[in-house]
């Protein structure tokens, strides 16, 4: 019973993505059962029974594509099987239909495999007909990555293919005002290693990557350079950005359409819901797909062959991990804060009695979690690299205590007394950590914000001169 638990399991997944046992008005049916097994409608309800054969155990799946020739096959398993037991077996028989991509299922763990790319991946829902048929015209070649020649003109000559022969460039007097007008974006040196650092990356056999950089050096730049790569070199075909906040999502569109729109299309999703699938670049906050599981309502495992998220110590917290490990294909994570979880942490001697403990630490780890070991990055350009190198301004650290916060910080806190709606003389004791969350001050934040603005102003006439 526990083979035929599966099968009816493995049955609705199937048809909840789109495939089909039988003809219908969608079209063809589209799944096969192994040769000398035949199907009627009957069936279906009777998966454990009908579906045994004594020779060779429960037999496959065969996914069609939309000219009926071989595009998939799902080895199944009984429910207490490892579906991983079926990877061999699986490999040979999608070879010998000229297929490859694997599904491995026990009806409650599913993995996806992309046999020119590499291993198994953990999938929740299966991918639809269409989701695969695109993903196939995507042909992995890792070394393409690696020898694509990666110089700083790289986004320019997306911007101004022509630049070099155009008199503006030629003449070096006239060449800042000429970059300034046409708003050219070249690499800077660290920039161009980080680039350097992942084909170095992809060469060692990764296919996660972390690029660790400071706030102010160009995150997003450097990103577009990413993206570029992988759609220049057919390594990817469309592209997930993944932000957290709104006005992130209409910065990030802004900032792919002045450095890429030449060649390739960005998209916010929310905006265009119907049509996102013409775009090369997608970008959509965590939280939009989040709501009401909409990323596995609305997308396949297989929409994406890149995925980069922003800010990326956020985007592996809590829920929102979900959606980043939803889709199957490259990772990039962006972030000038990862978090450490793992540092300092002895899993021999935890502070808690928590058993998950090292477990949570895990998942919550951005190193870890974009295959990182070592708190190592595949990239790292600190404040410090920033300013040294002359592209960022050391930071001011200015007093600007009042005596309400003064008093905050204070082992006693900031005490309030008031008189209560009974009339009645009430005291109440207000600690650093509650500022801003319990206990609001207008005067305060005012001389926070003058004390800030000043400075600011300071700073950029030092800059200046």
């Amino acid at each position: 019973m526990k083979e035929a638990a599966a099968r009816i399991k493995i049955n609705k997944l199937l048809e909840a993505a789109g495939w089909r046992f039988f003809a219908d008005s969608n079209g063809s049916a589209n799944i096969r059962l192994e040769p000398s097994v035949t199907l009627k409608s009957a069936d279906l309800d009777v998966l454990g029974e009908n579906f045994e054969k004594s020779e060779k155990g429960f037999v496959d799946f065969l996914l069609l594509d939309e000219k009926g020739f071989p595009l998939l096959v799902l080895e199944a398993k009984a429910a207490d099987k490892n579906p991983l037991v079926g990877k061999e077996q699986a490999r040979k028989y999608a070879r010998s239909q000229n297929c490859r991509f694997v599904i491995l299922s026990n009806g409650n763990l599913h993995y996806f495999w992309d046999l020119d790319r590499g291993n198994p991946y953990v999938i929740t829902s299966f991918p639809t007909p269409d989701s695969v048929s695109g993903y196939r015209k995507v042909t992995p070649n890792p070394q393409r990555l690696i020898t694509e020649q990666v110089g700083d003109d790289y986004i320019v000559l997306t911007q101004r293919p022509s630049y070099q022969a155009e008199a503006g460039w030629k003449n070096e007097g006239e060449r800042p005002a000429y970059i300034q007008a046409n708003k050219l974006r070249f690499l800077r040196p660290y920039q161009l290693k980080a680039i350097h650092s992942l084909q170095s990356a992809v060469k060692d056999g990764k296919d996660r990557f972390l690029f660790e950089m400071a706030t102010g050096t160009g995150k997003t730049l450097t990103a577009a350079a990413v993206i570029k790569l992988f759609l220049r070199s057919g390594n990817a075909r469309r592209v997930l950005f993944l932000v957290d906040r709104l006005e992130l999502e209409d910065q990030a569109k802004k900032a792919f359409a002045a450095l890429l729109s030449a060649d390739l299309q960005t998209v916010i999703y929310k905006e265009n819901r119907d049509d996102w699938r013409r775009a090369e670049i997608v970008v959509t906050t965590v939280q939009s797909l989040l709501f009401n599981n909409k990323y596995q309502r609305l997308f396949s495992p297989t929409d994406f062959d890149l995925v980069i998220s922003d800010e990326a110590h956020r985007s592996i917290g809590g829920n929102a991990r979900a959606v980043f490990d939803y889709f199957i294909g490259y990772k990039l994570g962006l972030t000038a804060t990862p978090r450490d979880y793992l540092k300092r942490f002895d899993k021999a001697g935890p502070t808690t009695r928590d058993p998950r403990e090292a477990e949570r630490r895990l998942l919550l780890d951005t190193y870890r979690t974009f295959g990182c070991d070592n708190s190592l990055p595949t990239f790292r350009y600190s404040l410090l690299d920033g300013v040294k190198d002359g592209y960022l301004i050391n930071p001011t650290v200015v007093d600007a205590r009042t005596e309400i916060t003064t008093e905050l910080l204070s082992e006693d806190g900031f005490v309030v007394s008031f008189t209560d709606d009974t009339g009645e003389d009430q005291q109440q004791t207000f600690k650093q950590r509650e500022f801003e969350k319990r206990f609001f001050a207008d005067a305060t934040n005012q001389i926070f914000c003058k004390t800030f603005l000043e400075n600011a102003l300071r700073c950029r006439v030092s800059a200046a001169a």
